[in-house]
């Protein structure tokens, strides 16, 4: 790392098109006027430049990033406006008060449920789209600017929230390139190494590290602070926009006032917003206030002590500390809550840990739990309300389901499943708990593919649509019921409304590839594999299809390049590399071909077609005995082989030399 006591105009270089600088150097005015410096130069050099500040902690999980997609707006707006209806649900996550102005496309049930209807949490990586979703929207938006380079100065990058730290290393590996993009990270000294763990670094072009004074910190009085805190409570109100764009704000005013404890409500509902809407990593952040202070939030009202257990339980679950979220169950639910209704719920959460979460699964204990919660159910005296109790049993019937299918016994899941769909239609009115009704449809469905009844998982599938027709996964999933049965133009169908009803994910586009694979459309496939890897360029599956279309297309150094980045990842894959060394050896590259092959013979020795192919690569290179040996290694690994003759036939052309 460079080091430097002085800053002067200069002292910070144009990087090269697509990498970052990494500067660490003391917050302040010394450091923002080297920013300053840095961004003027470009700006002399006909680049857009723009300078943005980080603080997590008062401007919410998208600080910086939504303060420079507010500044860009309005020139989207005027050049491109059908990108922002196009990319609606990205831009009102982020933005919030857009919500006012726009309609969101293509609402789906988990987003838009409330209350007890929300019976479904994302997955962690349906943040990662939004974050891909707005890539894709500076991507088209930049064809409509007149193409100047991008220079982003991303001052105190070290307080960025998880997903905007990803959206910039996921912005620079992506499209740096084409926009011409160079980023300056600033931290402070000491820091830089982990705010910028996500970028890959082969985008770092330089770390600098600047001496530069330390000037003290403005503080504000405790009573500001809470006077500060009252007002902007008073703007907030009960208005749900208000509070996730000024909720942070909130939160750390009342952390530096005379009273901080009146933070702790507030954090606790900023929990439940990032919980609901997927943003787990960023949630865990009022995590352990929230946990170690239930009983002072809580008190005796138990219906918000399982609504907090809840939301704990989900992110941390969900970001795989499994300790704390088993701890926050067992501690501050089953022992701590006796009302029948509450212990039902933990009882189905106990049971998913035992099914799903823990490393070691005990489906049988997980039952145990769920049978407890639907014989609390089948009691008469439990003070449980019918509506509730009906919702109630079918969700356990749901969970069991999984218990069962885990256990291997489809027909079983399958059956519980429709018996918690009677569930429903005997005992309650046709518009509540649709997200639910959609989910037990769905969760048939996939019982169904599993066991290769692929007509019926069809038909449940339709069914999860109907009720839900916005969820993107929906579409996704019955198009490889369709891929499967040989549907292909059915599947092609479903698999553009994923896409469409989503922002982008990398599995329905791989999913696309395969199909038009087996349309022998390969070109096309190559194209949506391509697609995949600009999102998730890690995934081995995807860079093994597209390296095997490449290879039906005659594109065999593009291919290959493709097998070695599979390799990179799993470099102990004996038939990967069989493809490989019959790439190099059609490019007659004969001694890497050897190679290839002799690994994966020392990865799998009883693979009579891998001496076989050596053999021949060995008559190649003129290396007459050893090919005789692998042939014969062939024939004994092999002793009913259907090209015996021809085998022994080149034996004996060997021996004559």
């Amino acid at each position: 790392m460079k080091r430097h006591n002085t800053h002067e105009k200069t002292i910070l270089q144009q990087p090269e098109i697509g990498k970052v600088i990494l500067l660490e150097a003391e917050s302040g005015s010394s450091r923002l006027e080297v920013l300053q410096q840095w961004l003027q130069v470009g700006e002399e050099n006909k680049a857009k430049t723009w300078l943005l500040s980080f603080n997590s902690q008062e401007d919410g999980l998208w600080a910086g990033l939504n303060e420079w997609l507010n500044q860009i707006l309005p020139d989207i707006q005027a050049k491109a406006p059908h990108l922002i209806t196009k990319h609606s649900y990205e831009l009102a996550m982020i933005l919030p008060a857009l919500r006012r102005q726009i309609s969101v496309r293509n609402p789906n049930l988990t987003d838009s449920s409330i209350d007890d209807e929300r019976v479904r949490n994302y997955p962690l990586d349906r943040a990662y789209r939004i974050v891909h979703g707005v890539i894709d929207l500076l991507d088209s938006w930049y064809d409509y600017t007149d193409g100047s380079p991008w220079l982003i100065a991303c001052n105190d990058y070290e307080q960025a929230g998880f997903l905007v730290r990803r959206f910039f290393a996921e912005l620079i590996r992506r499209r740096g390139q084409k926009l011409k993009l160079s980023l300056l990270f600033a931290t402070p000294p000491n820091t830089g190494e982990t705010a910028s763990a996500h970028l890959n670094q082969k985008f770092l072009a330089q770390k600098i590290s600047l001496q530069l004074p330390a000037e003290p910190e403005v503080v504000i009085s405790q009573e500001k602070m809470s006077q500060l805190a009252q007002n902007l409570e008073e703007q907030i109100a009960r208005d749900p926009i208000e509070l996730e764009i000024h909720g942070p704000r909130l939160v750390s005013y009342w952390l530096k006032s005379d009273q901080p404890e009146k933070a702790l409500i507030w954090q606790a509902r900023l929990l439940g917003i990032y919980n609901h809407q997927g943003f787990y990593e960023d949630a865990l952040v009022y995590c352990e206030s929230v946990a170690t202070q239930l009983d002072h939030l809580c008190g005796t009202d138990n219906n918000m002590r399982w609504n907090m257990v809840g939301n704990l339980f989900n992110c941390y679950a969900t970001t795989k500390n499994i300790a704390k979220a088993y701890q926050i169950v067992q501690e501050e639910a089953l022992l701590k809550l006796d009302a029948p209704a509450q212990l039902v719920r933990a009882y189905y959460i106990m049971a998913m840990f035992h099914t799903r979460f823990l490393p070691e699964h005990d489906h049988a204990l997980a039952e145990d739990y769920l049978n407890r919660s639907l014989s609390i159910l089948a009691d008469p005296t439990s003070d449980i309300p019918a509506d509730d109790r009906h919702f109630m049993a079918a969700f356990d019937m749901n969970g069991l389901a999984l218990v069962k299918h885990r256990q291997g016994v489809p027909q079983e899941a399958i059956a519980l499943c429709k018996s918690a769909i009677e569930e429903f239609k005997n005992n309650l009115s046709e518009g509540k708990h649709r997200l639910h009704r959609s989910v037990l449809d769905y969760n048939i469905a996939q019982v169904y593919a599993a066991m290769g009844e692929l007509e019926e998982a069809v038909i449940y599938f339709t069914a999860a649509i109907a009720a839900d027709p916005n969820y993107s996964e929906y579409y996704n999933d019955r198009g490889n019921a369709y891929q499967r049965m040989g549907h292909l133009e059915n599947a092609l169908d479903d698999y553009h409304q994923a896409i469409e009803l989503s922002p982008p994910y990398y599995e329905v586009w791989m999913n696309m590839g395969h199909c038009y694979y087996l349309k022998g459309l390969i070109e096309e496939a190559i194209k949506a594999y391509s697609v995949a890897l600009d999102l998730q360029p890690t995934q081995t599956p995807v860079l093994i299809a597209r390296a095997q279309a490449f290879e039906a297309c005659g594109h065999l150094e593009e291919a290959l390049l493709d097998y070695n980045a599979a390799l990179d990842f799993i470099s102990q894959q004996p038939l990967l590399l069989a493809n490989r060394a019959t790439l190099h050896y059609e490019l007659g590259q004969l001694s890497e071909a050897l190679s290839d092959l002799s690994a994966a013979i020392a990865l799998s020795p009883d693979n009579p077609d891998l001496y076989q192919n050596r053999a021949i690569v060995l008559i190649s290179l003129g290396q007459s005995d050893a090919a005789s040996a692998d042939l014969q290694t062939y024939l004994r690994l092999n002793p009913n082989a259907t090209d015996r003759a021809e085998v022994e036939e080149s034996l004996s052309s060997l021996s004559k030399g």
